[in-house]
């Protein structure tokens, strides 16, 4: 096992690293989605076309 972990050290810590990445950005995301933010990243109250957008509510 430790022979195992040895010789795979450095991809098992870019997937560490890769996984904690994805992890940030989905709780990142939800944090946005509970606090009404819409996706995009913009302020899309301040759009033109807020009325029709999907994302606004």
């Amino acid at each position: 096992m430790y022979l195992f972990i040895a010789e795979n050290a450095g991809t098992i810590i870019v997937g560490g690293i890769v996984a904690a990445v994805v992890v940030a950005i989905t709780l990142g995301l939800i944090k946005n989605k509970k606090q009404g933010k819409s996706s995009c990243g913009c302020g899309c109250k301040d759009c033109a076309m807020s009325g029709s957008c999907h994302t606004v509510k």
